[in-house]
């Protein structure tokens, strides 16, 4: 029985088995541009880091909101990628697998982050009034904004590294430059996201930002939305204008494939992780070790700076306080020094890789350097204990400390530098790798990346749920969490290095069939 063949100007799904790969390799620049949508996407990724804390201030969120706002990252992750994945790899648009999925993703984001940066102006035309706290209709329109932009990044992300497996073919050589590239201009969204996020003037650009209901700082929040949405739009225009995909058309089906396609999307799904080979399991254990390791330097990097290295406390006295902000804010130069090292060092994995022979090398070997680095933040903060220096008032010795020495920030910055090292490869290979084993094994590239995006969002909701408790548990501070994401990266490290298959080699065009690929 043959399925009936979907028009032209339909966006159909098909249950079917995905087609292989394209065996022949797409010029680089195809996958420079593809890639380049990376740092539209980081750009609003680290204006949410580095300005939205604040902006809720604003809006007066209660702090038992806190958790449902920021878990809707893990949550989406969880459910979006592999969807959006399952249905990319059988779309049968006549714009292509990927493309369609892209363009509304990057339209999601941009009507996302309209809402948030215009909560408190929407929830003000809606009869709130300026001075009440908390905000309630501001704080409605920013949570759907702020859901909505997770979601929308996440349907962007996953198809944008599929099209990039896509355009790669066959080639794990091509496969592991394009999410290189990726990570490169993840890095480049990053260095341009936190330089808008720190410039308090940029609203000057749009003067018809700052309103009644706001202030300057929500005037520079807004303006910097305006560049994202202006600089993820034109990278994914000129993207999908450039790069074109071949429309898919499903074959014949037999009557298995039929019942098959009967069965729900998450049934597929949970089927297609029941199935998995050996070598995804194992890569899937790798990642979410390696993910544990991260996340508590990820989620605690500036308030390890403001707390542990410079003495403040973000709900002490003033002076304490000020202190905090001060080490908030040399946290955030660590993470600009992080940016720059992550995209120079992007650019050199497939160099290293060839160097150390081996990819799984690569990585076991940078998993030890995240343990090492994870654990001296134990040496940095009794260095930081250690010469720790108070002011001195009409000779009376305050409680407030002064600002570390030059030796212990030099340190602190270092290892944040340092960090951009394995941050590239995990930003990367294991990214490649999925890629590479579903291309061997015939699976689709979405739902693959999707399945792999499973062991970065679980380990990232264990983290968030767990680390506050386990930290307490041991007289409060980041240092415990930061302990056990030492151990995890040394677990990470060894069982890459001993038990994470190596990719068979790359197989010659020749002894494939085409099946499908782009203009």
């Amino acid at each position: 029985m043959e399925t009936e063949s979907p028009r032209k100007d339909n966006f159909i799904f098909s249950f079917q088995t995905p087609p292989a790969p394209e065996t022949k390799p797409n010029p680089l620049t195809k996958i420079v541009v593809v890639a380049s949508i990376a740092a539209g996407i980081q750009f609003g990724w680290a204006l949410q880091l580095s300005l939205l804390t604040p902006y809720v201030q604003l809006l007066g969120i209660p702090h038992t909101w806190a958790p449902f706002i920021w878990l809707c990252g893990p949550i989406s992750g969880m459910l979006v990628q592999p969807t959006v994945g399952y249905y990319s790899d059988r779309c049968t648009s006549r714009f292509g697998r990927r493309r369609p999925f892209i363009a509304g993703g990057a339209i999601a984001a941009c009507i996302a982050v309209f809402l948030i940066g215009y909560a408190a102006d929407i929830g003000h035309s809606f009869g709130e009034p300026i001075e009440k706290k908390p905000k309630t209709d501001a704080i409605i329109v920013f949570v759907i904004g702020f859901w909505i932009l997770d979601v929308a990044n996440n349907m962007l992300q996953g198809p944008c590294r599929a099209l990039l497996a896509d355009l790669s073919g066959s080639s794990q050589e091509k496969t592991r430059i394009a999410n290189a590239l990726f990570s490169f201009f993840m890095a480049v969204g990053n260095v341009l996201g936190y330089s808008a996020g720190s410039y308090n003037r940029l609203y000057k650009m749009f003067p018809f930002t700052k309103t009644m209901a706001c202030d300057v700082y929500c005037a520079n929040l807004k303006t910097c939305f305006f560049i994202s949405i202006a600089l993820l739009l034109s990278l994914t225009i000129f993207a999908l204008t450039y790069v074109s995909e071949k429309q898919w058309l499903p074959g014949p089906v037999n009557v298995d494939e039929e019942d098959k396609s009967a069965m729900p999307c998450f049934g597929e799904i949970f089927a297609a992780v029941k199935n998995l080979k050996k070598p995804m399991w194992i890569l899937l254990l790798v990642t979410a070790l390696n993910w544990i390791a991260w996340f508590p330097f990820l989620l605690f990097d500036t308030d390890w700076m403001g707390r542990e290295i410079y003495g403040g406390k973000s709900d002490g006295t003033p002076e304490e306080v000020k202190l905090y902000d001060h080490g908030v804010r040399a946290g955030a130069l660590g993470l600009m020094i992080n940016s720059v090292v992550l995209g120079a060092v992007s650019l050199g994995v497939e160099y290293m890789a060839r160097g150390l022979g081996k990819v799984k090398r690569l990585w076991g070997i940078v998993n030890f350097i995240l343990a090492i680095a994870l654990a001296l933040t134990v040496l940095i903060t009794k260095m930081a204990e250690s010469d720790r220096r108070f002011a001195t008032v009409d000779g009376v010795v305050t409680t407030v400390p002064s600002p570390p020495r030059g030796g212990v920030k030099a340190a602190a910055l270092t290892l944040f530098a340092v960090l951009g090292i394995p941050q590239a490869i995990t930003f990367s290979v294991p990214f490649a790798l999925a890629s590479i084993f579903s291309n061997k094994s015939g699976a689709g590239q979405g739902l693959s990346l999707g399945v792999l995006n499973l062991s970065i969002v679980i380990p990232q909701m264990i983290v968030s749920t767990t680390s506050g408790p386990f930290d307490a548990l041991f007289g409060g501070g980041n240092l415990p969490a930061f302990v056990v994401g030492a151990i995890a990266a040394a677990a990470s490290g060894i069982l890459a290095l001993t038990y994470l298959p190596s990719p068979p080699p790359d197989v010659p065009s020749d002894e494939v069939i085409v099946t499908g690929g782009f203009h």
